[in-house]
């Protein structure tokens, strides 16, 4: 329901110039879709939709916009601080300096790998939880490649 509703949010800003939440809730509702100014308010924030200038000026609801060639990878600081990455099943375990874990962990994060079902960092440890296990090793030796990268 939620993935609906969001999808209905995009195709209507594609479509409509929507300056204000409650015309997105009317268009929701035209198509069926109840939703609360709350929930409304949510999914632009999850959608980070933006209010951005049209052609004529208005400002309305818009997508956000994406840099070209941004590839997030490993800074040389972070890379210093991973000690060892191994793997156990479908789980990898990347050891860092002391201190450093949540941000190593936030950088794997941003990678958006569909494989990377999740990661909990502790202070010195990062447990990346793979979606299958055949895939753990693979996948461990592409994060040793974007080591390599900087």
């Amino acid at each position: 329901m939620k993935n609906e509703r969001q999808e209905a949010i995009l195709e209507i800003i594609d479509r409509y110039d929507i300056q204000k939440q409650e015309e997105l809730i009317k268009y929701l509702r035209d198509r069926g879709i109840e939703a609360t100014q709350a929930t409304v308010s949510r999914d632009i924030r999850e959608l980070k939709l933006m209010k951005g200038s049209g052609q004529d000026g208005i400002h309305k609801y818009v997508r956000p916009t994406r840099k070209q060639n941004t590839v997030p990878r490993f800074n040389s600081a972070l890379i210093e601080s991973i000690v060892r990455i191994d793997t156990s099943e479908n789980i990898i375990v990347i050891k860092t300096l002391p201190g450093m874990a949540n941000a190593v962990g936030a950088c794997i994060d941003s990678f958006n790998i569909p494989e990377i079902l999740g990661c909990v960092a502790g202070d010195d440890a990062i447990l990346a939880v793979i979606s299958d296990k055949t895939r753990s090793i693979a996948l461990r030796d592409k994060i040793r490649r974007m080591l390599e990268t900087v």
